[in-house]
Order: C-alpha cells, then structure tokens, then sequence
C-alpha cells in the first residue's frame, strides 16, 4: 500500500494499545484504557465498515437468562458459577447503561416472558422457579421469575408464560453507534476494513501484519469473539445466529422479550416489526461457522413458528434476513485473560454480549 509520512507517522507509530474488533468488547476496552491512561495511543481495528461479529447483528435483548437456560446451566456448572454467570451479566448491563444512558440505547424494562410446548417442561422448570429465584435474590433483592397467562395470543403454547421480572431490551445499532462517538472523542482511533493475518510478539512490542500494513504495538487486546480462533488457540468456536424481521405490522400489541426452546429462539416487537431469530439448534454443525448467510433448513422453521405460534391470525412479510456470529464453548463464562507478556483476550461471550460485553471490556482493560 501507498502510504504517506503523514499517515505513517499518525495512525501506525507508537501506538500503545491495539485493540482487534471494534464490536462492544472492543470499543469498552478502549473507554477504559484510556480513563486509566488518559495519554495513550489507543488504536481499535475492524475488519468490517460495520463491526463484524454480532454487536449490532443481534435482537436486542438485555437479558441474563431464562429460567429453563439457567436451570440447564445448572447441570454443566456449579451453583456457585451460575450464580456468578448471571451476577456479572446483571453488573454488566448496569456498566452498559450507566456508560451510555437509557435513553441513548433505547433501554426498555418490558419483562421477558418464555413460552413453551411441552406441558411437561413447563411443569419441569416451575418446579425449581423458588429454588432459582432464591438462588438469585442477593443479586435482586426481589423474585427474578413468575408467570402470566398467555396475554399475546400465540397457539400451540401452553397457556401460562414464565415471567422474567427484570428482563429489557435495547437498539443495538443505537448502542454501537453511541459508543463509537464516545470513544472518538475521546482520541480512539479506529480504521475499518482492516484484517489482522498474524502477529509475532518481542520483548516489548508486538509485530502486527495486516491485510494492508505491517506495524508495531506496545500491547495487543483481542476481542473478536467468534473469530478469535483465527488468530488465538483457545477453547472457543464460532456460532451463527440467523435472524428475519417483517415488514412493518399494524396494530402489533406483542411487547417485550420472548424466548422458546431453551432460548434457541427468541422474539420481540421493534418499530412495530417482529424480529425473529434462532434455530441452531436445528443443525450446530453447519452453523459453527464464520461465514454470513443463511440455511433453508432454519429459514423453513423460522417462517413455520412465526405462521403457526407468534402471528396466527396475522398477515405478515418477510422484510430483511441477516446473520451474526457469536463465541461459544464448552463454559458459559467468558476467557478475560493475558496470553503472554505483550497479548490479551476478551472472548467467548455465549450470546450474552449485550449483558457482559460491557463489564468483559473493563476487565480486559484492568489487567494492563
């Protein structure tokens, strides 16, 4: 690449601070690197025009779990680390909206409510709703969980929802957008349709090569999430969520978040549109990918749940299908960690980047 002295000398020389994905782990990080070192050179890069993963790909939800989610957390994970799971995503989004404000997010506290088809499962889950809700009550202070009747009129559900108190929603594409304004202004750098290929760290610096440029670090802070087994040897894969949303609908009286299937699925009204997405559950294998688009297989049950369960007696249009990619493994918490002298990570956000993103890019920040 053709590059002058001026663009050398101000967007690729002593950098303290790289930062790798520009998604809300990324643009966190920043903010907080800079309110500890307010004199740094802080440069974020993005791959995408937009950030690439799912920061503003995903539905919107401020949520810390479903009650059917947290009572499967329960057989791959110690109470204590459930209860932790769901503490941080909680202090997370208290980070999320104390950084950027309500209003400039859209922040809404509407409840989630988790629907389901099998009597029994239901039946399962309100089982352990006060065991849960005990679990969770130094967090709360209140009981998180409790049920309504189906309100909404979706078919082929059982009647009653589960209620989750404490649930909200947010535009996300608002979210992003506030967050790059604050760290620009601020002094971050950020340079879009730039690839991290590879990195060779020294003893005080780290070599970065990029699709169009080599240069230099002091320190390097990756935070793609479900890319970061491109460049990182860590326990964590990629994991593409599909979404569709109709064209607007009149009189649309759904409101707030709902989850089916374990959270597989889940649902909201925005702008008077259902957003709808989910279904990897349906083929995991094709979906542990970080390629963009979409399957039939998950499209055909997408459209099939929205006919047949959220808009029975509603004429409806497909207006927009998209995808994102999440970082999932084999635990729920996130890897926030130093790899080396120079290198650091914070990934694997299990779908919960909204909950944690924000607290998973301060933590990565405070190991400097």
């Amino acid at each position: 690449m053709n590059y002058s002295y001026w663009e050398i000398k101000e967007w690729f020389s002593n950098i303290d601070f790289t930062i790798v994905g520009s998604g809300i782990v990324g643009l966190n990080c920043a903010l907080e690197l800079k309110k500890e070192h307010p004199k740094s050179n802080v440069l974020i890069l993005e791959k995408g025009m937009l950030p690439q993963g799912a920061s503003t790909k995903n539905a919107g939800f401020a949520c810390f779990g479903s009650l059917s989610e947290i009572i499967d957390d329960l057989h791959a994970h110690t109470t204590q680390e459930v209860f932790n799971l769901v503490e941080k995503r909680w202090k997370g989004l208290g980070l999320l909206r104390e950084n950027l404000g309500d209003k400039n997010i859209d922040f809404q506290q509407n409840k989630g409510f988790e629907l389901f088809q099998d009597p029994t499962f239901f039946n399962e889950c309100i089982s352990k709703k006060e065991e849960i809700n005990q679990l969770l009550n130094p967090i709360f202070k209140n009981d998180v969980f409790s049920t309504s009747k189906n309100n909404f009129g979706f078919q082929k559900v059982h009647q009653k929802y589960i209620v989750n108190n404490f649930e909200g929603q947010i535009d996300t594409g608002k979210m992003i957008s506030h967050l790059l304004k604050k760290v620009q202004n601020i002094g971050v750098k950020i340079l879009n349709n730039i690839t991290v290929e590879s990195f060779i760290e020294g003893d005080k610096k780290v070599n970065i090569k990029t699709n169009i440029s080599d240069f230099y670090t002091k320190k390097l802070l990756i935070t793609t999430n479900g890319f970061a087994g491109q460049l990182l040897d860590e326990n964590i894969k990629p994991a593409r969520a599909q979404v569709i949303i109709t064209e607007p609908i009149k009189n649309l009286q759904i409101k707030g978040t709902f989850h089916l299937d374990k959270g597989y699925y889940y649902f909201r009204n925005i702008d008077d549109r259902i957003l709808f997405g989910g279904g990897r559950n349906l083929d995991f294998k094709t979906e542990e990918t970080t390629h963009f688009g979409q399957t039939a297989i998950i499209q055909n049950e997408l459209e099939r749940i929205l006919k047949e369960i959220i808009l029975p007696n509603t004429n409806f249009k497909i207006d927009q299908r998209w995808s994102g990619i999440m970082g999932v493994g084999n635990q729920k918490k996130a890897i926030v960690k130093q790899l080396s002298n120079n290198v650091f990570c914070g990934v694997r956000l299990g779908g919960m980047g909204i909950a944690i993103g924000s607290l998973v890019g301060k933590e990565l920040a405070d190991l400097l």
